[in-house]
Order: structure tokens, then sequence, then C-alpha cells
């Protein structure tokens, strides 16, 4: 007799969950594109630009600590500090007044123009004296010179500077626009 009685708790099945007032109602599930799977390839990429940069900058600053340490250490055993010199990008520029012998070429400057003065001498070939200097200012004509020449302000270095001004005290100067 191998039958089981209703009654026995092996034929019974569990009666099915009430709904209890705790428990939110049943929604739909929303409808969402599906998932991608095997996109594995790019993160390996991904993550060997990852370790390069991290590398590179790893580098960097180990040699920017290597830079400011050896100058600090040779410092401290006694040796004088090697000398700087500046490099040409970084040469202080001063503001030159020069007199242009021809007013009318000055008033055709503007500020930012770049030009090369030319030194006219009566005993010998013209010479440039400052190439590619900057125009900083140009300023309005002074009122009674008639061939006195014009003004005009030139950003240039400070051995250019002083090269302007002893042109400008035997030769008639002139500027080509760059």
């Amino acid at each position: 007799m191998s039958s089981t009685s209703p009654d026995s708790p092996a034929s019974q099945a569990p009666p099915p969950p009430s709904p209890s007032p705790a428990c939110r109602p049943a929604r739909p599930v929303p409808p969402f594109p599906p998932l991608r799977v095997g996109r594995a390839r790019g993160r390996l990429r991904r993550a060997v630009r990852r370790r390069r940069r991290v590398a590179s900058a790893g580098l960097a600053v180990v040699a920017a600590a290597l830079a400011v340490g050896g100058t600090d250490a040779s410092a401290s055993r006694g040796a004088a500090p090697p000398e700087v010199k500046p490099s040409p990008a970084a040469v202080r520029l001063v503001s030159a007044p020069v007199r242009i012998a021809d007013g009318a070429t000055v008033r055709l400057l503007r500020p930012g123009d770049r030009v090369d003065v030319v030194a006219a001498e009566r005993a010998g070939p013209p010479r440039v004296v400052a190439s590619g200097a900057r125009v900083a200012e140009v300023p309005p004509p002074e009122k009674g010179l008639g061939d006195g020449g014009a003004l005009v302000v030139l950003s240039v270095p400070r051995d250019t500077a002083r090269a302007l001004v002893g042109a400008g005290a035997v030769a008639r100067l002139a500027v080509v626009l760059c």
C-alpha cells in the first residue's frame, strides 16, 4: 500500500502566499535593451594605456625630484652652484624710444607690429641694428617738427636698446615692416 492519504504531509502542497498589506503590488517589468556580453577586448587596451600614463607620470616625478635633489646635494657638499644663464627667450625686454627719420613711415605702424631697424650712415652701407623688434607704442606726431622724423617705442632686449641709442646718435634710422 503505497498510496498516500490526503492528510499526509508529503502530499500536501504549501498554500499560495496571500497578499499582505506590507508588500507592494506586482508591477510589470519595464522594457530595456538587451545586454551585450563579450566586450572585454577594449578593456585590456584601456588598462594598458592607463598603465603607460601612470608610468610616464611616475618617471616625470622622479626626474623632477632628481633635478631638484641634484643641485641641493652638490650645494650641501660645499660645491658652488652651477651658473645658470637665461635662455634667449627669457631675456628681459625694455622699452626703447627711437626717432625714425621718416615720420610718414611711423604713421603706418601699429602696436604689436614687428619691425627691423636699419641705420643709414653717410660713410658706409646701411646696417640692421634691431631685427624683429615689437612696436610697443606709437605716440601722436609732435607739432612744429617738419622733417624731424617721428618717435616710436620699441620693445627690445637691453643690449639691443643700447645699440639703438648709439646708432640714433650717429646715423638716420629707418624701419622695415616684418
